[in-house]
């Protein structure tokens, strides 16, 4: 009896071994196929994006299944990803396999209905179509950037598709659109804006005081560059932190930054410029060309990925960089900037600004012309000579810049001097806001020194051929000169005293061709503070917000509500209106912050402009299943407490507290909220709303929705509601996160790039309110 005991037991620990053996195998197994599917899932995406040719922006994977995949597509910071698909079931898991990663906000996954993109128009950098479901290939090309990529999967392999650019759509090169000096580009597309394309940090630059904080903005295939101080808003008195920035040109995906050691003072004072930084940086197809500093010399980046390719040897203290064809020129000093060395001289803002402008401009002394062939960086010819900031412009045939006293025109392949005009002086010092204009408009040099006068000369031979009144315009900063419609455009727009009329002359002769006033009234105080820009038949107006002339029918349309930075302005290209950031205060309870890519009309409405006519409403799986009781007066069940927005309870605390538990999520985190026991909070950059006990801070349930949920969600009667970027409002049941239903109060699921996540193009904050049983939120971005 013992002998059989002892076998049975002897058994019974050998079967209870290779039990656990079993379930070690099973877990080894399992963790073995799941390393072997990332590591499939990150080959997969590595081929796919190399396929593609797309080296940053914003990706959708259609059919997304479980995620693994989605998550692989972001290879680094400069992608973000969304992936879609039908079954609710799956984006769920995705979503939590994601978050466990650490990778969801960034990226992204959402239900979608197998037909309609919830994308707005030329948004996509690549589309990797699994299983496109019903979506019609026009639908797939309608979300796709110009140059976008479509790799469709068919009978197991991947098609590329590629969407072409518009002929109708320019880029902007330099500061003045172009080497020639005419800030006009030839984009039909552009138009007044009537929606979004994309929105993007900071919302401010950091003071008003001092110099803006971006300094130069330029734009070449589908990209967009830009000099920006990064430094805290929360103080000028804090350092600056100098960046070249790339975004994606049509989503604002940044792609890439670099680092600026030195630059000029950020508390260099107000409307004191400097102007000369704006011509610091140029783009040309897929260069970039930079003075990584204030004195550094002139290095060609690679546009997509921001490494150095060259620096042009000898170039140091470059001040200025105009790209024509295959040739690099270059405006340098022979000594170093004293800009960075400025320090204020009074608390007073403008007697800073006085003594700065004059003070630190330019004095006329010599310089030199530095001219390199673009593709080996060699050093063509040299010279030396007397420039004036900002007016060095050429077309290729005539290289034409302004010494201070008079036109001089160069052949750009030799250097050799081809003329110099009869005198025209401006006045030196040159203050550091502004400098002479020069533009190359076909056989005609137009050039205006800041002394109310305007003119034409020959570019054959320098002879000078008129002068006209040149309206006053901008408000310290560089004035308006510009070819538009084959006429030579003046308006005096400059402050609320000048009339707005708009003259346009003969290049060739000066005869008055066209006048008109303004149709509408537009004047307040000062002007924005930024020369005008063109595209198409449209002027670009900074007299109030952002003003589109069209010249063709002389009617103006005025935006109060946009505006571009100090000093730049807008940038018309790509089809949109880029308009920077800027820390004003003019027009505030209407205007737009951040930095925005805005597009012309027609807004897509429901059932109109292809845009699908969907249900509002749907209903989860606890729809009907939620009866629960009311908060307590010991509750805080919503924002600010209660309807009101008081901000107090009634709850008495005691003299002595401290902490009962302490619980870890991650991200930011919004005001939490306390109704029955628990306590409700979002992750805001994750999209996840949670539930903790009151008591014991244990995590009860988590619910993630498909965009930012950026403030404290209301208890209702056993609901917990809160609004979201992705344009819903969500009802789910407060004692396990159940969803009960969701409503999309934005018109249209459209989404976009906003605050370097997707979100809807109508976003609804987190917190909702709930007055007599009904609900109240909102959904947009602006009264406009």
């Amino acid at each position: 009896m013992w002998s059989w005991r002892r076998r049975m037991a002897s058994m019974n620990v050998r079967f209870v071994l290779c039990e656990r053996w079993r379930v070690v195998g099973r877990a080894a197994l399992a963790a073995a196929l799941l390393s072997c599917t990332a590591a499939l899932g990150a080959e997969t995406a590595r081929q796919l994006l190399e396929q593609s040719g797309v080296s940053g922006g914003l990706v959708v994977h259609l059919g997304c299944g479980g995620g693994e995949l989605t998550g692989a597509l972001r290879t680094g910071p400069q992608y973000m990803v969304q992936g879609l698909d039908r079954s609710a079931e799956m984006v769920a898991s995705a979503r939590e396999r994601l978050l466990s990663k650490g990778l969801y906000g960034p990226v992204s996954v959402d239900r979608w209905d197998g037909r309609h993109l919830p994308y707005i128009d030329n948004l996509v950098n690549l589309i990797v179509a699994e299983d496109p479901c019903d979506t019609s290939q026009a639908e797939l090309m309608r979300v796709l950037a110009p140059g976008g990529v479509l790799l469709l999967r068919r009978d197991g392999r991947w098609e590329k598709i590629i969407k072409p650019w518009p002929e109708q759509m320019d880029q902007w090169t330099h500061y003045f659109h172009d080497a020639d000096g005419n800030p006009v580009a030839s984009d039909q597309m552009v138009g007044p804006p009537r929606r979004l394309q994309w929105i993007g940090t900071p919302r401010w630059s950091r003071h008003h005081d001092h110099m803006a904080s971006l300094t130069s903005l330029v734009s070449a295939q589908g990209r967009v560059f830009y000099i920006l101080d990064e430094g805290p808003r929360e103080s000028i008195q804090l350092p600056a932190d100098w960046r070249l920035v790339a975004r994606d040109a049509f989503n604002g995906v940044i792609l890439w930054k670099r680092k600026i050691d030195r630059w000029n003072t950020h508390q260099y004072p107000l409307k004191s410029g400097p102007a000369h930084l704006l011509r610091r940086l140029v783009a040309v197809g897929d260069r970039v060309y930079v003075t990584l500093g204030i004195d550094a010399p002139a290095t060609v980046l690679d546009a997509a990925t921001g490494q150095t390719l060259m620096t042009f040897e000898g170039s140091r203290y470059t001040r200025e960089i105009v790209v024509c064809g295959a040739t690099v020129f270059l405006v340098a000093d022979n000594e170093p900037s004293r800009l960075p060395s400025w320090r204020r001289v009074s608390t007073y803002v403008w007697e800073n600004t006085r003594q700065a402008n004059p003070g630190w401009g330019w004095p006329g002394t010599q310089r030199k012309i530095l001219a390199f062939d673009a593709q080996s960086g060699g050093l063509l010819w040299q010279r030396d000579a007397a420039v004036a900031p900002c007016s060095l412009a050429t077309d290729g045939r005539r290289l034409v810049f302004h010494d201070g006293n008079r036109l001089v025109c160069l052949d750009p392949k030799s250097g050799d001097q081809l003329w110099q005009s009869e005198p025209a002086p401006v006045s030196l010092p040159v203050h550091t806001n502004t400098g002479p204009r020069v533009l190359l408009y076909e056989d005609v040099v137009l050039f205006a020194g800041n002394d109310g006068k305007m003119s034409g000369w020959s570019a054959a031979d320098g002879r000078k051929l008129w002068e006209r009144p040149h309206k006053p315009s901008g408000h310290m900063s560089l004035r308006d000169l510009l070819v538009v419609d084959g006429l030579v455009w003046t308006g005096a727009v400059a402050s609320a005293q000048h009339d707005g009329v708009f003259t346009g002359y003969d290049p060739r002769t000066g005869e008055k061709k066209r006048e008109f006033e303004p149709d509408v009234r537009v004047h307040w105080f000062h002007h924005r503070c930024y020369p005008i820009k063109a595209s198409g038949h449209y002027l670009l107006v900074g007299r109030n917000g952002t003003e589109f002339v069209n010249l063709g029918t002389e009617s103006w349309k005025p935006h109060h509500w946009v505006r571009g930075g100090c000093i730049y302005g807008v940038m018309p290209c790509n089809g949109l209106m880029y308009a920077p950031m800027d820390a004003c205060g003019c027009q505030l309870e209407a205007k737009l912050a951040g930095f925005k890519a805005l597009a012309p009309g027609p807004v897509p409405t429901p059932g109109r402009h292809g845009a699908p006519a969907t249900p509002r409403l749907e209903r989860g799986p606890a729809y009907g299943q939620v009866a629960g009781p009311e908060a307590t007066a010991d509750d805080w069940p919503m924002h600010r407490h209660d309807e009101a927005r008081s901000g107090a309870s009634s709850v008495e605390l005691g003299a002595s507290l401290g902490r009962s538990w302490q619980a870890q999520l991650d991200g930011r985190l919004t005001a939490p909220t306390v109704a029955r026991g628990r306590v409700f909070v979002a992750s805001i950059d994750t999209h996840t709303v949670h539930a903790l006990d009151l008591e014991t801070g244990k995590h009860l349930w988590a619910f993630t929705t498909g965009g930012r949920v950026d403030s404290a969600p209301t208890y209702y009667r056993g609901l917990l509601l809160f609004g979201s970027a992705d344009g819903y409002v969500y009802a789910v049941r407060a004692a396990d996160g159940e969803l009960v239903w969701r409503f999309r109060a934005a018109p249209l699921d459209r989404r976009l790039m906003a605050w370097e996540q997707l979100e809807s193009a109508w976003p609804v904050h987190g917190s909702v309110l709930v007055h007599d049983g009904v609900l109240y939120l909102t959904a947009g971005r602006s009264m406009f």
